[in-house]
């Protein structure tokens, strides 16, 4: 029997998954799209771009896919929690965003184009600023490995730092971590770029000793994604959110927003002044989309 080609089975999937969506529009139905309130901590601001970038994605689609009410769950949860809902049919949220691991890919639907073009995986330290000079000696990975590292229990990072031959030491919460580094429990809290500026703003009249470390930069491939529940609504949202990022990747309406959320981080955190230490990352699947470039935050250009 002939098979269509791939392209053309894309779209005619697409066109159908759009007839549904639209054949809900009109019976007055809007698209209810649910996101995870993870913290009731006023100084956590981690994913306000993501929601961003998913409410642009969900307004370019309105005209194929028709109206939505998108909102937060009112209850907060922890990352377990969150990824229970999720798993649930009738659970409380459906959508995440989260740096992707095999195991999420294989439980949701992954919408895979990297929300901060990647950006998560360029990490630089909160650390005691007592401790400074120690990073400073700092110049390859065998020395990093001699300090121990922070990180949120079942972070995607964990494995695979411990399996580059780190010493991590696992928080339960993402405030208690602040207070385990400045108790002395680890040497470095690991964060993305934009992550450690803004939290260090945040949190240091809480934690005066804590500093972000200056001269180095962890580098390897993470991408955040969205994941949707693997049902036939998740299947719907899923397809919605991709085909709404995909206009925004055209329009420049991605990085333009990127910029907006991002673009101070990328240039107050100095990525030309720092010693580059490249690690693999084994964890990513064979359908991660590392060749499209426009996809990946470029440290040359910033963008």
């Amino acid at each position: 029997m002939n098979q269509l080609p791939r392209h053309r089975k894309y779209n005619a999937r697409r066109l159908w998954l759009a007839a549904l969506w639209l054949a809900a529009g009109a019976c007055g139905a809007a698209t209810e799209v649910v996101y995870p309130l993870t913290s009731l901590d006023d100084a956590d601001s981690r994913y306000e771009y993501d929601w961003a970038v998913l409410r642009v994605a969900l307004q370019k689609t309105v005209p194929r896919y028709g109206p939505f009410e998108m909102r937060q769950s009112t209850q907060s949860m922890s990352p377990q929690r969150v990824a229970q809902e999720l798993l649930a049919p009738q659970g409380r949220i459906n959508v995440l965003a989260r740096a992707t691991s095999p195991e999420l890919e294989r439980q949701y639907i992954p919408v895979r184009l990297p929300i901060d073009k990647g950006l998560l995986g360029y990490r630089i330290f909160l650390v005691r600023y007592a401790d400074l000079p120690r990073f400073a000696a700092v110049h390859t990975l065998d020395n990093l490995r001699k300090l121990s590292v922070g990180q949120g229990k079942d972070w995607v990072d964990v494995p695979l730092l411990r399996d580059a031959g780190f010493n991590v030491v696992e928080g339960t919460s993402y405030r208690g971590l602040f207070a385990m580094l400045a108790a002395g429990r680890f040497d470095w809290f690991s964060r993305g770029i934009d992550e450690a500026q803004r939290e260090y703003a945040e949190r240091h009249p809480t934690y005066p000793n804590m500093a972000i470390e200056p001269t180095l930069l962890l580098q390897y491939p993470l991408p955040l994604y969205f994941f949707t529940r693997r049902d036939a609504e998740g299947k719907l949202l899923a397809q919605r959110i991709t085909d709404g990022m995909e206009m925004m990747i055209k329009d420049g309406s991605l990085n333009a927003l990127f910029q907006q959320y991002k673009g101070e981080s990328i240039k107050s955190g100095g990525l030309q002044k720092r010693r580059i230490l490249h690690l693999n990352n084994p964890h990513l699947t064979p359908e991660t989309p590392l060749a499209r470039s426009e996809l990946w935050f470029n440290p040359n250009t910033g963008k």
